[in-house]
């Protein structure tokens, strides 16, 4: 579920360049997030990884979108600024980040353990919002298209012994919002309104939708087959 901020074209170069016949397409994936890349593996499009490096704290704003737009936009330049294409080679580059927003707060990762458990304490039967920005530069013809898809997250009513239990694995602590639907933290999701790719970390239809507008399509960066066949790796 695309939110209401449209995604926005912005020619960082003057004018455009001409289209290079026979180019390679590789989409460079600015996260060391394995949650994201395997979505993508997933979806038939193995990207090279590069991280950002990008220092989060730097983003003021009480707004969720501008914050998640912000960040995934900064770590997209930060990459982009590292890269050298060579002639016939037109990389792409996808920033993502994403936040909760809850009861007014806009949650990144927790701080701590101690901190986890405080918010699955409180988000236990009630809903947030995770808004996740997206930010694809295409650096052959020197553009950047950027959106924010939100999806409504309803949770469960957790027991204590099971927070205990679900802070003690670790994976509360590396994720945004203090949970996840791909791993343990799904048995604590009801239900969802939107794109469960969202909450994951990256929308992929939202992903097509900036492709075209960059004229490619999401087939292009088919590597594999999808969604049988293909070794998913993890981060080294």
């Amino acid at each position: 579920m695309a939110f209401g901020v449209p995604a926005i074209c912005r020619w960082l170069g003057v004018g455009t360049l001409p289209g290079v016949p026979n180019q390679t397409l590789r989409l460079v994936l600015a996260s060391a997030s394995p949650a994201r890349r395997k979505l993508l593996q997933a979806a038939g499009i193995e990207p090279e990884v590069l991280v950002s490096g990008v220092d989060e704290s730097q983003v003021k704003t009480d707004q969720p979108e501008e914050l998640c737009l912000t960040l995934a936009r900064l770590k997209a330049v930060a990459v982009a600024e590292r890269l050298r294409p060579a002639v016939g080679d037109r990389p792409l580059v996808l920033g993502c980040d994403s936040v909760l927003a809850f009861d007014g707060e806009i949650l990144g990762k927790p701080d701590d353990a101690a901190d986890a458990t405080r918010r699955l304490e409180r988000m236990r039967g009630n809903s947030g919002v995770l808004y996740t920005g997206h930010c694809l530069m295409d650096l052959t013809m020197e553009s950047r298209v950027e959106a924010v898809a939100a999806t409504t997250v309803h949770f469960a009513e957790i027991s204590d012994e099971e927070i205990a239990a679900y802070v003690a694995t670790g994976e509360p602590l590396a994720v945004a919002g203090s949970f996840t639907i791909d791993g343990l933290g799904g048995a604590f999701v009801e239900r969802i309104e939107g794109d469960p790719g969202t909450v994951v970390g990256l929308s992929m239809p939202l992903l097509r939708n900036l492709l075209i507008e960059l004229e490619l399509s999401v087939t292009d960066l088919w590597t594999q087959p999808a969604p049988g066949g293909q070794t998913v790796t993890s981060l080294p």
